[in-house]
């Protein structure tokens, strides 16, 4: 059985322990956050992806060699569950992304509040919103890919999953693959039960060597879905050119 999700997006962001989750994120790359998205809203939100209208975009994977599957990138406004979800947790990721810049020695502007990062992205031609939903069936897949959009990201992006491993779908695992110069690459699997969320890096993060911080490459992907059908919440917190 699921564990309880609080009731509203800001009260569910407020029981992780943010402290553990910015320490595992620098130090991994990525932090599992727990239940995010209650069932009837995991369920909503597949629901809706049949539905045309709040959408701008609908992605064939296979037409461009992403992988098997579909995703549609929702439109502005967003719904209200993804933009409060969106501001809360960017929020709270913003300590972790100003150490990330440090480590890394990048210049990057992190404003306090979600609207103000939105702001600089349309500022310099970001102006399409990137949250978005994907679905799966059987014998699909996602490869390994990085989220980038544009000049101006932000370092870290979640994922939601909205089915239940076992009852909706088998296989379909989410994967992390770290790369670092002269090591062998690292790979890590985030098992999720439906409604739990986990945040990631977008692109890299600074590791920690023998002469101080340096880049590693990350890349994230699904393994094949060998049964059913699998639909994850996508939360990208720059927009796109």
């Amino acid at each position: 059985m699921n564990a309880p999700v609080a009731l509203t997006p800001a009260s569910r962001i407020e029981t992780i322990d943010w402290a553990a989750a910015r320490a595992t994120l620098l130090d991994r790359g990525f932090a599992p956050l727990g239940p995010l998205v209650s069932r009837a809203e995991c369920e909503g939100l597949q629901a809706g992806f049949d539905d045309e209208a709040g959408f701008r975009s609908h992605i064939h994977m296979a037409r461009h060699g992403f992988g098997m599957g579909e995703y549609k990138y929702y439109s502005y406004p967003l719904p209200a569950l993804i933009g409060d979800l969106r501001a809360g947790l960017y929020e709270q990721l913003v300590p972790a992304a100003e150490t990330w810049a440090e480590r890394l020695g990048v210049e990057a502007s992190y404003p306090a509040s979600h609207a103000d990062y939105a702001a600089l992205c349309h500022a310099n031609g970001q102006v399409r919103p990137t949250p978005l939903v994907l679905r799966y069936k059987a014998g699909d897949y996602n490869r390994l890919h990085q989220d980038l959009y544009g000049d101006i990201y932000f370092p870290f992006q979640v994922a939601v999953l909205l089915s239940e491993p076992g009852r909706d779908f088998e296989g379909g695992e989410f994967v992390l693959v770290e790369n670092t110069p002269r090591m062998q690459s690292r790979t890590s699997v985030v098992p999720l039960r439906q409604g739990e969320a986990v945040v990631f890096a977008v692109n890299e993060r600074p590791r920690l060597g023998s002469r101080g911080y340096h880049r590693a490459t990350l890349r994230h992907g699904v393994s094949d879905i060998l049964s059913g059908h699998r639909a994850t919440l996508g939360i990208i917190f720059h927009d796109a050119r």
